[in-house]
C-alpha cells in the first residue's frame, strides 16, 4: 500500500497549531501574557531558523500540561479546536487527503507538534495515523516532559522508520508533503517529495532538486 504523509503546520493548516495555541492560552489569561508570548514567539521563530531547541520547547509549551487535570485541559482543547483551528483548516488540503485515501493510500500525519494538541486535530481531518511529539503522563497526568524522540527534523525519520519496521510498510512510491525546509531529512527520503507553500528555503531546495511545489492556500 503507498503511504502519503503530510506535515500538518502551515502545510494541512493555514497557521502553525503549537504556537497557536500558545495564543489561545495568553488569551484565554491561563499563563502571565506578556512573558509567554514573548517566549512562544522566540521560540517560533527558531524554529522557522531551523534551529529550535525542541526540548526546551516542549518543556516550555507543556507546563501548563502539568498542572492542569485532564477534564479541564479537553475543555480548553475543544474551545481551541473551534475558535482558533477550524478557521485554519484548509479545504484544499482536506481534498488532497481524501484524494489519497480514495486512491487507497494509506494518509499519515507527522508533525513536530505534541500529541496533546495535534491528536484531535488529525481525527478532525479524517487521518488515523498520527506520528507527534509524544507527552509523558505518570498516574493519569501529563508530567511537562518529552518521551521518545521528538518528531522533528531528523526525529521525524527516525520515527517513521521504527513505525514501518513494526507495521511492514515501506517507503515504495511514497509521498510527503511538508513546507518546511525543517523536514528536508524526510523530504530526501520519500519517492514524491511535495513542498506545500514552501517557506523561502525549502522552495529554493525544492527548485534546485525538481520536486514538485502546490499551494493549498484558497487565494494563490
Amino acid at each position: 500500500m503507498r503511504l502519503a504523509i503530510f506535515d500538518l503546520d502551515n502545510t494541512l493548516l493555514a497557521g502553525d497549531s503549537d504556537h497557536a495555541w500558545g495564543e489561545y492560552i495568553c488569551n484565554r489569561g491561563l499563563v502571565d501574557t506578556e512573558a509567554y508570548r514573548a517566549r512562544n514567539n522566540g521560540f517560533y521563530q527558531d524554529y522557522q531558523a531551523g534551529r529550535l531547541d525542541v526540548l526546551a520547547y516542549q518543556s516550555f509549551c507543556q507546563e501548563i500540561l502539568s498542572r492542569s487535570d485532564m477534564h479541564q485541559l479537553h475543555e480548553w482543547h475543544r474551545e481551541f479546536m473551534r475558535d482558533h483551528l477550524e478557521p485554519i483548516i484548509l479545504a484544499r488540503g482536506e481534498r488532497l487527503v481524501r484524494e489519497h485515501q480514495e486512491a487507497g493510500d494509506l494518509v499519515m500525519i507527522i508533525t513536530a507538534t505534541n500529541r496533546f494538541i495535534t491528536g484531535p486535530i488529525a481525527t478532525r481531518l479524517g487521518v488515523e495515523i498520527l506520528l507527534a511529539t509524544e507527552c509523558e503522563m505518570r498516574d493519569g497526568r501529563y508530567t511537562g516532559q518529552v518521551t521518545d524522540v521528538p518528531c522533528y527534523q531528523a526525529g521525524k525519520v527516525t520515527r517513521l522508520e521504527r513505525w514501518l519496521a513494526q507495521t511492514g510498510h515501506d517507503l515504495h512510491d511514497s509521498y510527503f508533503y511538508s513546507d518546511s525546509h525543517n523536514d528536508l531529512p524526510l523530504l530526501e527520503r520519500v519517492t514524491h517529495a511535495v513542498a506545500v507553500d514552501p517557506d523561502p528555503t525549502l522552495r529554493v531546495e525544492a527548485e534546485k532538486r525538481g520536486w514538485k511545489v502546490i499551494s493549498l492556500r484558497e487565494d494563490r
